[in-house]
């Protein structure tokens, strides 16, 4: 009898020391991504191939939709995680939605505008008078197009805006738009590729915004705060292998990717190794305070914001690894 109770309480002592679960125990959490399954979400599917998320007791699913529909998800607390633009933080935010961004996905702001070679567009102030295509008056390409033309001088009176849809290779290509605001991983690669000298200027390389990165909200933090870190943890790690390895990175990609080994591998390659460009970092995941700050001063002067917010409570550090 004595050496069953010594067994018995061995094996709880050693379950105690495993977490208190048993082996195997998962917990289903939704990740909302943008769009449609894609190259630039390379550290996701590696983290779900390479086991990150299951070994910290995560039963991934990966669901696409309007970043704007995720982050009103994510504040209502019927969507635990989604992949989001800076700016949709603070706007939420302002609309009394409790998200907290809780790690940085890209460490620049993604967006770019594209020229053709013979308008001799090289800087900021050099846009003046120029039509510029974009999506909408809305999301990161609108953000990032008045965040470019501040930094040179510039306002929205100086230029034209043409709203186009996601369509601005097309429009590029017909002649429609001969300027453009992109996503500097894709619209840019797509363009080279097929012959077009163009001229870039990258957001980032004028200004330092608070860009993509892994938001949940303030009940879940409150609720499960290990939930949150192990969520950071499994993305850096993601994000980690995909630099390290991005053959490999690629290769994993094209199980998750519809298609993508019919699409031309230079052009994906390069998709991929401009996203690396985004992600690098000395500590992969950390926000920059002052990347905030800019942020929510674009906003303010596009008067998307109507205050001034505690961006303390906006943003946190405390996740990642």
């Amino acid at each position: 009898m004595k050496r069953m109770i010594l067994v018995l309480l061995f094996a709880a002592l050693l379950l105690a020391a495993c977490g208190g679960a048993p082996s195997g125990a998962s917990t289903p959490i939704r990740l909302a991504l943008g769009y449609i399954p894609n190259i630039q979400f390379a550290p996701i599917y590696v983290a779900v191939e390479k086991g990150y998320f299951t070994d910290r007791g995560i039963d991934l699913e990966i669901v696409h939709m309007d970043e704007n529909q995720a982050t009103a998800l994510v504040g209502a607390n019927e969507l635990q995680f989604a992949v989001v633009s800076g700016e949709q933080v603070l706007l939420a935010r302002e609309q009394g939605l409790p998200v907290v961004y809780a790690a940085a996905w890209y460490q620049q702001y993604p967006v770019s505008v594209i020229s053709a070679a013979a308008l001799d567009i090289h800087a900021p102030a050099d846009l003046a008078g120029h039509t510029i295509g974009l999506p909408g008056l809305y999301g990161a390409n609108y953000i990032g197009l008045r965040a470019l033309l501040h930094a040179g001088g510039l306002g929205e009176a100086d230029v034209a805006l043409d709203s186009i849809g996601y369509a601005q290779v097309e429009a590029f290509v017909s002649g429609r738009n001969p300027v453009i605001a992109v996503y500097t991983a894709n619209e840019p690669v797509q363009l080279r590729a097929q012959g077009y000298a163009v001229n870039e200027m990258r957001v980032a390389d004028y200004v330092q915004l608070a860009s993509n990165g892994l938001l949940t909200s303030e009940t879940v933090i409150a609720e499960n705060p290990d939930l949150v870190e192990d969520m950071v943890a499994a993305l850096v790690a993601g994000i980690e292998e995909t630099i390290a390895d991005p053959d490999g990175a690629y290769e994993i990609s094209a199980s998750f990717v519809e298609n993508l080994d019919l699409s031309p591998e230079a052009v994906q390659r390069q998709v991929l190794a401009t996203s690396i460009e985004l992600w690098r970092a000395e500590r992969i995941g950390h926000s920059d305070p002052q990347a905030w700050e800019n942020m929510q001063a674009v906003l303010l002067e596009m008067e998307l914001l109507s205050a001034p917010q505690d961006l303390s409570q906006a943003f946190t550090n405390e996740f990642v690894p």
